[in-house]
């Protein structure tokens, strides 16, 4: 009852936004041939105000009672909230739209057309469909798997690291820092959950509910809050101090390898749940609240400290000529 009276209350606000906000703006922009499309944005929309509303009552307030380390600079955190309301408020998303999308339409159509058939991996057991809240659960368990994967592949990769070292270069961690990313690097990761949402049928529903949890839960894993859930919590969800640890200088982003020199590694690359790295031997647990950063931004290499950038289009250039080497 609880859940459908949650898709009751967010449908009524999905239409009252989108008939009294998103309709009139695509009418007037001449996009009326794309309203079943803006209609879904709109519920995209509806979930990113939801999250920054509690973004700014709730996490907001637990950094400043109990900081994880002073704020001292304020100018890179600005540039971390422009990230996030880029992507809550749905202008990544918008862009997405209009030059992936129709790559996947395409190529799904191509499928279905071959005889490829939708599959739903809920329905593998009888009577789970009819349980909203295990059928959300089971695809939560999934995609967070499938986000580990991925996460630890940012990081093992040379080239991908190239890009992902920016959502590391943040010295000054907060609940804003989660969205920044690289917007080649967000484009791979969002292939890749749309590859997976498509290969085991969630609905639609259940995948924005999946995104809106997982994201809410990585802005408090970001916030600069001391904060760790005890020896069991730990070890349930990923925490504020587990996921810091992933972001500490020199040990969420490389280990020494035999020949005693730094290599891509880590630790930590849980995204909601600590049990792949304790599953596949990357779990950290040491309480400790490290400086975060990536170590060349203080440890000068050949060419001295490296620079990630100290705004937006700066760090989007920056991690181009470092994919292609040329940073």
């Amino acid at each position: 009852m609880m859940m459908d009276s949650l898709i009751d209350w967010f449908g009524q606000a999905q239409t009252g936004l989108f008939e009294a906000v998103v309709q009139p703006v695509m009418f007037h922009a001449g996009l009326g041939n794309f309203l079943e499309d803006g209609f879904n944005a709109t519920g995209w929309l509806l979930v990113g105000l939801i999250q920054l509303a509690v973004m700014v009552a709730v996490f907001g307030p637990l950094q400043r009672l109990w900081p994880a380390e002073p704020l001292r600079d304020r100018a890179a955190v600005r540039t971390d909230i422009l990230y996030t309301l880029l992507h809550r408020l749905g202008l990544v998303r918008v862009a997405l739209f209009f030059l992936v999308d129709p790559l996947f339409d395409e190529l799904f159509g191509h499928l279905r057309v071959a005889g490829w058939q939708t599959f739903h991996l809920d329905e593998l057991w009888p009577g789970i469909t009819d349980l909203p809240w295990v059928s959300l659960a089971l695809y939560l368990v999934v995609f967070d798997f499938v986000g580990y994967w991925v996460h630890r592949a940012q990081h093992q990769s040379e080239l991908w690291w190239r890009l992902h070292s920016l959502h590391h270069s943040q010295r000054q961690m907060t609940m804003w820092t989660d969205n920044r990313n690289h917007l080649l690097d967000d484009l791979l990761g969002d292939c890749i959950l749309v590859l997976v949402s498509q290969l085991i049928g969630i609905a639609p529903g259940q995948f924005v509910a999946v995104v809106a949890i997982t994201q809410l839960s990585e802005n408090f894993q970001h916030a600069n809050l001391r904060c760790w859930f005890g020896r069991w919590g730990e070890r349930l969800w990923v925490s504020p101090r587990f996921h810091r640890m992933h972001h500490a200088i020199g040990i969420g982003h490389e280990f020494t390898g035999r020949s005693g020199r730094p290599v891509l590694g880590g630790c930590n690359f849980g995204v909601l749940l600590p049990w792949w790295d304790m599953l596949f031997g990357t779990a950290n647990f040491e309480l400790r609240y490290e400086p975060t950063g990536v170590r060349d931004q203080v440890e000068p290499g050949p060419q001295g400290l490296r620079d990630y950038g100290q705004g937006f289009v700066a760090q989007q250039w920056l991690g181009l000529k470092r994919l292609f080497g040329r940073a």
